[in-house]
């Protein structure tokens, strides 16, 4: 059976082209950037060139990239990082109720600590206004954070607006684009963002290789204690082959950017169109244009997201309910609460991710498998035959 995998918000296959350019750095040139030597000396080189290409991605310098090893670590680097460089100024933080777990936990270890944190709110559609940043800023407000695009929802926030706020009130802003970046066209200063984290793994790079920029002049707390890799903000040393991998995959997702967003926008929207309308009775969860290009999320009435899950893997369709990090705790996604959804309607949840590799023969199976297995469903649901009897 062939296989159509739509979850690439969870993982996406590394590019040939990027697993190439990794090799030489297993085998051969398998120096220690802090040595040195020529072999050293050699890696270093190969980090300040993927640092380059990752910083052209997102309007940056290299200067201002810290490599890390996924999004949940540049997070924490920002987060706490941050709060702990700035508490003799302020314990105040401002963060969105719809961020990553990275962020969410991030937050509530700095509550422990005696920061205060103030979550915003979100519209249906998951937005948040800018207006409400502006009021919730006091005096003591040292950072804020809020998430580019939601993965569970696809929606995306304006942070240029948010920033131009943050920026007024001299506050640190810090956005978690791990979702984002390699998917549309970033840049830092458009964005007004001081920091940002991005993933290698998001834009068809290798697991293990993130990265968070970091304006000039903003003070970041390390978290970790030992050498002075990444210029004394993350000790250990520097994972090369990954690093370089990741500086591969953003020089092709600036390249081909254009027609990637092109061809899943398609996809997405045959999805968003056709599927409800075979379905009935469903709701598309995130705004319907601010949005990822690859998300669809889309809520079925009546039955639940983790049996429509189970029947497609079995047709041979990968696809997801709610984010990688919650879809095996069975909990109801803390974003869809957060934008006033019920809970049973959230249960019902699809979300589909699509991917360069798609294509309009993946969207046609979907479209003819899903129906059916949501109608049979639906024949077992009490919750839909006490609707049909009303």
């Amino acid at each position: 059976m062939d296989k159509i995998y739509m979850d690439h918000i969870a993982g996406a296959p590394m590019l040939p082209e990027v697993f190439d350019a990794m090799v030489p750095y297993f085998k051969e040139n398998f120096g220690n950037p802090s040595s040195i030597h020529s072999a050293g000396e050699e890696a270093e080189n190969a980090i300040t060139e993927a640092r380059e290409k990752v910083a052209s991605l997102i309007g940056a310098l290299g200067q201002n990239i810290i490599f890390t090893s996924c999004g949940t670590e540049s997070n924490n680097l920002a987060l706490k990082g941050v709060a702990l460089a700035y508490k003799n100024k302020g314990n105040h933080v401002i963060m969105s109720p719809i961020e990553h777990f990275s962020n969410m936990h991030g937050a509530k270890a700095l509550a422990k600590l005696g920061f205060d944190v103030t979550m915003l709110s979100v519209d249906g559609h998951g937005m948040i206004d800018p207006d409400e940043v502006r009021e919730a800023i006091k005096p003591e407000t040292i950072l804020v954070s809020i998430i580019h695009a939601n993965p569970e929802v696809g929606t995306i926030q304006d942070l240029s607006e948010i920033g131009k706020v943050t920026k007024e009130a001299d506050v640190v802003f810090h956005t978690d684009a791990v979702c984002l970046v390699g998917a549309i066209p970033v840049d830092v200063d458009e964005l007004n963002v001081d920091l940002l984290s991005l993933a290698a793994n998001m834009f068809y790079g290798p697991k293990g290789a993130a990265a968070l920029y970091v304006r000039k002049g903003v003070r970041l707390e390390p978290l970790l204690d030992g050498g002075i890799q990444e210029r004394g903000k993350r000790a250990g040393t520097e994972n090369v082959p990954a690093i370089v991998g990741m500086g591969v995959a953003a020089e092709i997702a600036g390249k081909e950017m254009e027609s990637r967003i092109k061809h899943v926008t398609t996809l997405r929207d045959r999805l968003i169109k056709e599927l409800p309308e075979k379905m009935g009775d469903t709701l598309l969860l995130g705004h319907p244009q601010k949005r990822l290009p690859g998300n669809v999320s889309i809520a079925v009435n009546y039955i639940e997201g983790e049996s429509m899950l189970l029947f497609l893997d079995m047709e041979g369709i990968q696809v997801a309910s709610g984010s990688a990090c919650i879809s095996r705790s069975l909990k109801v996604s803390h974003v869809m609460l957060a934008m006033g959804i019920d809970h049973a309607v959230a249960q019902g949840s699809v979300l589909m991710t699509l991917g360069k590799d798609n294509t309009n023969q993946d969207v046609d199976k979907v479209i003819a498998t899903l129906p059916p297995i949501v109608q049979r469903l639906r024949d077992m649901s009490p919750l839909y035959h006490k609707k049909k009897n009303q």
